[in-house]
């Protein structure tokens, strides 16, 4: 069991969001252990914690609010810098932010990742609770399966499929450590195909998008000139945003996840399956030997 840890000093970031095209300052600053991983919307005074009983919407992106009345305050695609945090194993966290979604800045969560080291990583002088799967859990839905076996260790296999010849199926599985997510899973790039970006800023989404943070593929190939990063980039993007929505749980998950076809909602929908099933894991922790009940408290 390591010790929590936050980052060193306040650092800002900037940049316009993938969905809502809309420019936002965001400023990363150190917070005490037991903190865990709160945004705050400064333009709105309003205080989000990153769990999934804050998410309030899973359609291309993971959006998590906080309900002020009739008004819900969000902050929208928040995945790719939960990524970074966890994949840097930083559990406590400030995050400020002045607009309605978390920049996008190229895609992927490299850049992020640069931000936190630059920042610098302190370790705290408390252990990290942490979620051992002991029994097979698994959730189904129409088009997603994502199955959480015992394992010594972080492990995810992700195995995509989907009906256009650039991509047609992917497999990986990676033992996640904070070198493997770094070099392996933090640089692959968002991804969308040509023929939904209309469909999709028709529906007020992908505004922001372009060849520079995000890769676009057409009818016959990718149109970024620069390429692809990866021959397999798409999946470990979608690796990326499964270790960004599985944070939500609160804790690190020792465990082998194996993740088929499955999106930000499917992964939402199997944290909630996980906590509820008690028998299947323990919370490992010298102090704590249940979930809190604000995680448990989902519906």
């Amino acid at each position: 069991m390591r010790l929590q840890r936050t980052i060193k000093k306040e650092i800002t970031f900037h940049g316009i969001g993938l969905h809502t095209g809309k420019y936002a300052m965001v400023k990363l600053k150190p917070a005490s252990r037991d903190t865990g991983i709160v945004f705050y919307r400064v333009d709105r005074g309003a205080i989000i914690r990153a769990n999934i009983t804050s998410v309030v919407d899973t359609a291309f992106a993971t959006t998590i609010g906080f309900v002020n009345g009739l008004d819900v305050v969000k902050v929208k695609t928040v995945e790719h810098l939960l990524a970074a945090a966890a994949g840097l194993g930083i559990d406590n966290l400030i995050i400020e932010v002045d607009g309605p979604e978390i920049p996008i800045l190229d895609g992927s969560s490299t850049k992020l990742v640069g931000i936190i080291l630059e920042a610098g990583i302190a370790k705290q002088g408390k252990k990290m609770p942490f979620i051992k799967i002991t029994k097979p859990v698994v959730y189904e839905d129409a088009h997603s399966r994502i199955v959480a076996l015992p394992y010594d260790g972080m492990r995810i296999s992700y195995c995509i499929n989907f009906g256009h010849h650039m991509l047609g199926q992917q497999e990986l599985t990676v033992n996640i450590d904070e070198k493997t997510f770094v070099q392996e899973i933090a640089p692959a790039r968002t991804f969308g195909f040509l023929s939904d970006v209309e469909k999709l800023r028709a529906n007020g989404l992908a505004k922001g998008g372009s060849l520079d943070n995000a890769v676009i593929v057409g009818d016959d190939g990718i149109l970024n000139a620069t390429g692809l990063r990866f021959e397999d980039e798409f999946v470990r993007h979608k690796v990326l945003d499964s270790i960004g929505d599985l944070s939500l749980i609160g804790f690190p998950i020792q465990g082998h996840i194996m993740l088929e076809k499955a999106g930000h909602t499917a992964n939402i929908n199997f944290l909630k399956k996980l906590i509820t099933s008690i028998d299947s894991y323990s919370l490992i922790s010298s102090e704590v030997d249940h979930l809190p009940h604000h995680v448990l408290n989902y519906s």
